[in-house]
């Protein structure tokens, strides 16, 4: 009797605890913790606010859930359980958050939103009592584009070098630049503004323009960008360095052709993480490139605002309006952030060793003039052999 191979195949087995019964009782616990922090909130005790009765709810919720499992369950499985809900329960919590982050400012902005000249416009016309149909955030998002790039031409070449220099050499001098760089992190945001504004603007007569607001911003972004580079090239494994080495290759040359290429993700990372820690800064802004609502596309003189500190702006104003405007800006602001993080993945994020198409057309280009380069020395070494 043939038996058919089939029936030897292992089943995959379950490694989860949970069995059919453990929605209902997600269900039953979340029901009744609702239901008894409701009458907690308005029969037995004098609680208010939204943000409370969530949180008493998952306090309730997640004891009458361990309650209920230890019904059926050893109090191994309890435990398991447990920490699986409230693991859940704050992902979800963290989701949420972020969907709010997110959709508040859509919500209570696309007043603004709907209408074109928001985006073609200054606000050097509109006033506060004016309607959305005037005005607009287009210097702002200049001002935002042209400052956040100065900041990481200044900061990402000055960072990631630092970053190698921290990782190639050894010493005590590498120890102080690190600890210097970790002290950094912490720095106020109003402080790198005064900063510049002293060494730029008073010492060396710089006037407040996009330059400025800029190299204040740089400073903020350059401390993030070492640290997040020096954990990056860390990471890559000292084989690559010794084989480079063993080759030839020299310890800069090693670094260039091996160390970046091989943490270019990494390293774009880095960079992202800078740029979302300057892109936001209100207040070296407000100090070094001053305050207009005029469009002013040049980084070299006159004050200049930001996408931040317009929003900041509009929405300490009473007007409905305004704050609308406010709200709209800081919808513009996420996507310009968006759009940069796409940027910068697009250009950093291929992993090392993954030509783009531009790349391998090149790479077959150069192979098949290779071939024909040793196809004409062959043919020349037969003829002068013929010859002889």
């Amino acid at each position: 009797m043939s038996v058919s191979t089939v029936d030897f195949l292992e089943q995959r087995r379950r490694t989860g605890t949970a069995g059919s019964g453990s929605a209902l009782v997600l269900a039953g616990a979340a029901a009744a913790s609702l239901a008894l922090t409701w009458l907690v909130f308005t029969r037995l005790a004098p609680f208010r606010g939204v943000l409370a009765f969530l949180l008493v709810a998952w306090v309730v919720f997640l004891g009458l859930y361990g309650l209920l499992v230890s019904f059926t369950e050893n109090a191994l499985t309890v435990r398991d359980r447990l920490a699986a809900v409230m693991v859940h329960s704050l992902a979800f919590a963290a989701l949420a958050a972020l969907i709010v982050i997110v959709g508040y400012p859509l919500v209570r902005g696309a007043a603004a939103l709907r209408h074109l000249n928001f985006f073609t416009e200054d606000m050097a016309d509109a006033g506060p009592l004016d309607p959305l149909s005037q005005g607009g955030i287009l210097h702002a998002v200049v001002g935002t584009v042209e400052q956040i790039g100065i900041a990481l031409v200044i900061s990402v070449p000055l960072g990631v070098a630092c970053a190698v220099f921290l990782n190639e050499t050894r010493g005590a001098f590498p120890r102080l630049v690190r600890t210097v760089a970790d002290a950094m992190t912490a720095l106020p945001s109003i402080v790198a503004g005064l900063f510049v504004y002293a060494a730029l603007i008073l010492a060396l007569g710089l006037e407040k323009s996009g330059l400025a607001a800029g190299c204040a911003i740089s400073v903020m972004m350059l401390p993030i960008v070492i640290r997040a580079s020096d954990v990056v090239l860390r990471l890559v494994p000292g084989s690559l360095r010794e084989a480079a080495l063993a080759l030839g290759a020299g310890q800069w040359r090693t670094v260039w052709h091996v160390v970046l290429p091989t943490a270019r993700s990494g390293l774009t990372t880095a960079v992202l993480l800078g740029t979302a820690r300057g892109i936001g800064e209100t207040s070296p802004v407000l100090i070094t490139a001053g305050f207009t609502a005029y469009l002013n596309a040049d980084p070299l003189s006159g004050p200049q605002v930001s996408l931040p500190l317009a929003t900041f702006s509009l929405v300490t104003s009473p007007e409905e309006a305004m704050k609308a405007r406010g709200f709209g800006a800081a919808a513009v602001l996420m996507l310009v952030v968006l759009v940069l993080f796409v940027a910068a993945r697009l250009a950093g994020g291929r992993p090392a060793g993954e030509l783009s198409r531009g790349g391998r057309r090149r790479r077959e280009r150069a192979s098949l003039a290779d071939r024909e380069r040793f196809i004409a020395r062959i043919r020349e070494r037969s003829q002068t052999g013929a010859q002889q």
